[in-house]
């Protein structure tokens, strides 16, 4: 099968295709900025050093922070590890929720292990008093913090994080929330109890994969992980406390990050509003189509961005995502390295099939991917409904 040709209908994993500002503006980088940047006075650092604080401060803006508190990381799983490890390295009580992507949840066992972190798993429920009432009750004398998604990876479930970190501002607990489902369709930004926000950049945020923004309140200062170059303060050992370099040794994804911006900047045109009501829609018409077949569809009630998960009967996840591959269409099955999450929903044994649009999904597309899944598993599901 042409990849080419494949329909992308797994883009909670990364969005494709990008927009062709993005991919112009990676090769322009890539043919124009040489330098290192912020790692010399020539003319060639300074450049790329001058395009690179450019994005820092589109960044900055759409997630409501000072410039100066967006740090460069290569995806969100760096961004959380950062987070997480650098207000728990000394020990302490962290909460998390039991929607959470491997990206927290192993960090975090690590912890357990290696560091005395004691750690507990907040259940989220429909009710949104009762989800913040059972994480406040988790609350202990040394928690340190909070750390939940603001929309499951798996079902697009849309978590109560603006109360939960209503909560963490009230307890004076910092909240790291996982953004990687919800960067660019929800107005997610830093304050209000939010001290950190943790995005992909690859996502919905149209930049490319290699990418990545850890974007801090400013109010809770993190213990470094990774040490080394950051073109300040460079005649000493110890590492720069100064933010962003504190958090950035080693050099940046020049090329990805220009990307990133003009992502960034494609998103804020589109308006968030308008991407959300155009894939949801499109979610909304391939779940009508797929429950017509009999599909098992999950959070169906729930509030969500623009994901579907579900499972076909007689089928495993796998089997179902690979059939849909054969027919020129890109649908994710399996755990989708989320095990807490699957373990909450009650799929932890089978999984789930995820469908997820972007802003350049089609209702043709989506259409065609129906027809096809009716081709291939109706005449299964009507016959074992008969039974």
């Amino acid at each position: 099968m042409d990849s080419r040709k494949t329909v992308n209908f797994d883009n909670s994993a990364g969005t494709y295709p990008k927009p062709d500002t993005v991919r112009k503006s990676v090769a322009d980088a890539i043919r124009t900025l040489g330098g290192n940047p912020g790692r010399g006075g020539h003319a060639l650092s300074v450049q790329a050093a001058e395009r690179i604080y450019r994005v820092r401060k589109a960044a900055a803006q759409f997630f409501g922070a000072e410039t100066e508190n967006v740090a460069f990381v290569p995806n969100c799983t760096y961004a959380l590890n950062m987070a997480v490890k650098g207000l728990m390295q000394s020990g302490g009580h962290i909460i998390i929720s039991g929607w959470e992507h491997n990206s927290v949840s192993r960090p975090v066992y690590a912890l357990t292990r290696r560091n005395g972190v004691k750690c507990s798993v907040a259940e989220i429920y429909p009710d949104t008093q009762r989800t913040v009432e059972g994480i406040e009750k988790l609350i202990r004398s040394d928690t340190l913090c909070v750390c939940c998604t603001a929309a499951s990876n798996v079902t697009g479930r849309i978590l109560p994080y603006s109360e939960i970190a209503e909560l963490c501002k009230r307890r004076r607990i910092a909240f790291v929330c996982d953004c990687a489902q919800a960067a660019g369709v929800l107005p997610v930004r830093v304050g209000n109890g939010i001290s950190f926000i943790c995005v992909p950049g690859q996502k919905g945020l149209y930049g490319p994969a290699g990418t990545g923004l850890l974007v801090s309140s400013g109010e809770y200062a993190l213990s470094t992980i990774i040490e080394g170059g950051t073109g300040a303060t460079s005649g000493e050992l110890v590492q720069t406390p100064q933010m962003p370099e504190k958090l950035e040794s080693g050099t940046l994804n020049t090329a990805g990050l220009v990307g990133l911006g003009t992502g960034i900047e494609f998103v804020k045109n589109r308006g968030m509003a308008n991407i959300l009501r155009h894939e949801a829609e499109l979610c909304r018409r391939f779940e009508q189509g797929i429950e017509r077949l009999g599909a098992q569809v999950y959070d169906r009630e729930m509030p969500r961005v623009p994901i579907v998960a579900f499972n076909i009967s007689g089928f495993t996840s796998e089997e179902t995502a690979a059939e849909l591959s054969r027919g020129g269409f890109a649908l994710r099955g399996g755990m989708h390295c989320a095990a807490l999450a699957h373990e909450s929903l009650g799929t932890g044994k089978r999984g789930a099939v995820r469908f997820s649009p972007s802003v350049f999904s089609t209702q043709a597309q989506v259409d065609a991917l129906l027809n096809f899944m009716e081709q291939r598993f109706g005449k299964h599901t009507r016959e074992k409904s008969r039974t």
